[in-house]
């Protein structure tokens, strides 16, 4: 494989591990793996959360450079695990470009949880989070129905491209308003065990161990980054359902 190619395989490969939520080293260390897979010593590679800069230099002098942007990251676990194996084929047995690009193909277009398993699982976390929070019965019912129109109120704004921080203050605030609402209509007994059974499914849990993982590794930028978007994420949170609560205690005297 040429030059040229070889970038783009290895830019192509690290921006989908980015993308599905793999760890910035993780993202580093296949990229500079892929190169040495390819005879390249001095491929390198620099990551955060939203760039990818990957290059290396041939030993004829002739250095080769590639930028990605990365929007619209998620956490998808499988296609991480799938994307490691390829990484750890094509270390074993160098594969042909157009193999590698099969190979990705088919991992992007895999079949994905389907709406109504997502809406399940939202719901479930919500059911099980308030009993743990030691919510009642009732509790855990009303939780788990602001689970599943915080599925449907997410999955609706995301349609859009809407900002992630309108997304969670948005949804927060479903959740505060549906969780006052079903104490007042007696379906729950503690509205505020019920705000944080389903809130669990917003918290960044994901984002925080990761940006905790970098600074530890040295990777501080990386790090900072997440820690920020970590921060505003909470941020959020907090806004939507304290605007809630807030205008029930001064509208109707609730909370």
């Amino acid at each position: 494989m040429d030059e040229q190619q070889l970038l783009d395989l290895a830019g192509d490969v690290g921006f989908a591990l980015l993308k599905s939520g793999g760890e910035i080293y993780r993202v580093e260390e296949s990229i500079r793996r892929i190169f040495l897979a390819y005879g390249q010593d001095s491929g390198d590679a620099f990551v955060i959360p939203s760039v990818i800069i990957v290059s290396f230099t041939t030993p004829q002098g002739r250095s080769y450079t590639k930028m990605l942007r990365v929007r619209g990251q998620t956490v998808d676990l499988e296609r991480v695990e799938r994307l490691n194996s390829l990484c750890r084929k094509i270390c074993l047995h160098p594969m042909e470009p157009e193999a590698v690009r099969r190979e990705l193909e088919s991992i992007e277009k895999a079949p994905r949880y389907g709406y109504h398993w997502r809406m399940a699982a939202y719901a479930m976390v919500a059911f099980f989070f308030t009993l743990l929070f030691a919510g009642t019965a009732g509790d855990a019912v009303a939780a788990g129905l602001c689970g599943l129109a915080t599925c449907i109120a997410c999955e609706q704004m995301n349609r859009f491209h809407t900002n992630s921080f309108f997304v969670n203050t948005i949804a927060s605030a479903i959740i505060a308003a549906m969780a006052l609402g079903a104490v007042n209509l007696g379906l729950g007994s503690h509205y505020d065990r019920i705000i944080i059974g389903a809130l669990m499914n917003l918290v960044p849990g994901v984002m925080i161990t990761n940006f905790m993982r970098d600074i530890i590794a040295g990777d501080l930028l990386a790090g900072l980054i997440k820690l920020t978007e970590s921060l505003l994420v909470a941020t959020a949170i907090a806004l939507g359902a304290g605007i809630i609560l807030t205008a029930a205690r001064l509208l109707w005297g609730i909370g």
